[in-house]
C-alpha cells in the first residue's frame, strides 16, 4: 500500500491518510486543524486534486476527523463516505455546527475563507454517508480486484471505529483514536486479535507515563472529591468538555454520584452544542446497544443554560458545576468565558478531564497551575490564577503501553505512528526499537508518500 500523511503540520490536528492499494484509491477521515483558520486548517487535498476516491472511511465524529469532509468532496458526487451507524447519525449535526461557528468567525474575526462550506453542501455530503455495522465485513469490487473492509468498535466516542482493510494476501489496520477502557456512557475498544501486516497507529498519549495507581474509577473518584470540596467551600466548579462524548460522559458520573449520595446538591449549568448532541445520543441509545446515555439524565440533574452576561474577573456566586465546551479552552468559548470569571478566586476550582493540546489556553495553564497570572488574549484580560488547577487522567485515548501490547501481539512488518506531537512518537518509536527491533517504524513526513 502506498500512504500519504496529508495533515499539513503533522502531529494531532487536520488528519488525514491518503491510501492507493492495488486498483484502490482511498482516505481514512478528513479533519480540520483546531488552531489553524481558514484552509489552513484544512489537510493537503490538492495533493489529491486530481485523484478518483473509491471511498473514504471516517474513523469518528470528532472535527480533526471529520471536519473538511464536505471540502474534499465538493467535486466528488460519486464517492462513498463508510462510517459506523452512530457515526452516520452525529456527522451532519457535528459539520452543521462548524459551518455555524466559521459564519460566525468570518463576521467576528474577519476570515474571508470562512466559511468553507455551505449548510446546503453538508447536506450534499450526507447523502454520500453509507453505515456499516461493527465485525461485519463489506466487499467492495474494482477492476477485477476485491477489496474487503471491516469496522471494529474502538471506545473513545459514540461510532468511533478502527479500520480492517484485506486485499490480495495484505491486512492492514488503522486503529483510529482508540480507549481500551470502559466509560460510563460506552464500552471500550474491542479489536480483532489477528496478525496484521501494517498497522496505522495513533499516539495521542505518547508522552504520558502511566501511573499504575491511577484508575478510571480512582480518578472519578478524586474528580468528585475535588467538586465536593469545592462546593463546601462556597466556590464553582469549571470541568471543561469536548461537546461530544465528554460532555455526555461527565453528566452521567455526576447524575450517578448525586444518585447515590457521593455529590453536594448544587446547581449545574451546560451549554451548547453538547446538550443538542444529548438527543442524538439518546436516539443512538434508543436503536443500537452502543451507547448507554437517556436525555433523561439533564432532567434528574436539572441542567440550567448559562448565564448569558459573564465579565472576566466577576465571580459568578453560584456554588455550581459547570460543563461546558470546549474541552482545552479554546477562545472565545463557553469554558474560556467561564475560565476568566472563575480563576482569580482561591474558592473555586477548574478540573480538566481529557487530552488539552500544550498550545491552547488549556494547556498552557496546565502547564504552569502555579504561576501567578494568566492571560486571557481574547478576552484582553490577566487573571491572577488563584482557584485550584487539577487534572484528571480520563482521557478518551489508550494508555500508551497498552497500545504497545496490542500492537506487538499483532505481529506487523510495519508500524506507522499517526495522531500525536513529536515527543509522543518519539517515545513511540524508540519503544518499539527496544522491544520489537523487527518492526519497521514510520513516522510520516506530511505529504512524502511510503510503501508500506
Amino acid at each position: 500500500m502506498k500512504l500519504t500523511d496529508l495533515n499539513r503540520d503533522g502531529g494531532v490536528g487536520a488528519n488525514s491518510l491518503y491510501c492507493e492499494l492495488g486498483a484502490f484509491k482511498f482516505l481514512v477521515d478528513a479533519g480540520l486543524h483546531p488552531k489553524q483558520v481558514g484552509y489552513d486548517a484544512v489537510p493537503d487535498f490538492a495533493a489529491i486534486k486530481d485523484a478518483k476516491l473509491d471511498f473514504v472511511v471516517l474513523s469518528h465524529c470528532h472535527l480533526d476527523h471529520l471536519g473538511s469532509l464536505p471540502v474534499v468532496l465538493k467535486n466528488r458526487p460519486e464517492t462513498e463516505v463508510l462510517m459506523s451507524l452512530p457515526s452516520q447519525a452525529l456527522a451532519e449535526r457535528m459539520l452543521h455546527n462548524s459551518c455555524n461557528v466559521m459564519k460566525r468567525q468570518r463576521s467576528d474575526l474577519g476570515i474571508e475563507e470562512y466559511p468553507l462550506f455551505t449548510h446546503e453542501e453538508i447536506d450534499g455530503v450526507g447523502r454520500q454517508f453509507r453505515a456499516l455495522r461493527f465485525d461485519r465485513p463489506e466487499k467492495l469490487e474494482k477492476d477485477g480486484e476485491t477489496l474487503e473492509i471491516t469496522i471494529f468498535s474502538s471506545g473513545h466516542v459514540a461510532g468511533a471505529a478502527g479500520v480492517r482493510i484485506a486485499h490480495q494476501q495484505q491486512r492492514i489496520f488503522f486503529s483510529g483514536d482508540v480507549l481500551f477502557d470502559p466509560q460510563r456512557i460506552l464500552q471500550g475498544a474491542h479489536f480483532p486479535p489477528h496478525h496484521f501486516d501494517t498497522i496505522v497507529l495513533e499516539t495521542t498519549r505518547g508522552a504520558t507515563e502511566r501511573t499504575p495507581e491511577k484508575t478510571r474509577e480512582s480518578e472519578v473518584k478524586r474528580l468528585l472529591e475535588t467538586i465536593n470540596d469545592t462546593l463546601q467551600g462556597g466556590g464553582s466548579c469549571l470541568i471543561p468538555v469536548f461537546a461530544l462524548g465528554r460532555m455526555q460522559e461527565i453528566l452521567t458520573i455526576l447524575r450517578d454520584a448525586r444518585k447515590d449520595g457521593d455529590l453536594a446538591e448544587s446547581p449545574v449549568f451546560c451549554s451548547g452544542l453538547g446538550l443538542d448532541l444529548a438527543d442524538y445520543f439518546d436516539q443512538i441509545s434508543k436503536r443500537t446497544n452502543l451507547v448507554k446515555f437517556r436525555r433523561k439524565v439533564l432532567q434528574e440533574l436539572k441542567v440550567k443554560p448559562l448565564p448569558r452576561k459573564l465579565k472576566p474577573g466577576r465571580d459568578l456566586n453560584q456554588n455550581a458545576i459547570y460543563v461546558v465546551s470546549s474541552g482545552m479552552l479554546v477562545e472565545n468559548t463557553p469554558s474560556y468565558q467561564v475560565a476568566s470569571c472563575l480563576l482569580g478566586h482561591e474558592r473555586n476550582s477548574i478540573c480538566y478531564v481529557g487530552y488539552c493540546d500544550p498550545d491552547t489556553p488549556g494547556g498552557k495553564m496546565l502547564e504552569d497551575p502555579d504561576a501567578s497570572e494568566f492571560e486571557f488574549e481574547a478576552l484582553d484580560y490577566t487573571s491572577p490564577m488563584k482557584a485550584r488547577i487539577e487534572r484528571f487522567e480520563l482521557s478518551g485515548h489508550a494508555d500508551r503501553d497498552e497500545l504497545i501490547d496490542f500492537t506487538v501481539a499483532a505481529e506487523p512488518k510495519t508500524v506507522v505512528l499517526t495522531h500525536g506531537d513529536p515527543p509522543a512518537r518519539d517515545w513511540f518509536s524508540e519503544t518499539f526499537n527496544k522491544v520489537a527491533p523487527k518492526i519497521r517504524v514510520v513516522d510520516p513526513v506530511p505529504g512524502k508518500q511510503y510503501e508500506v
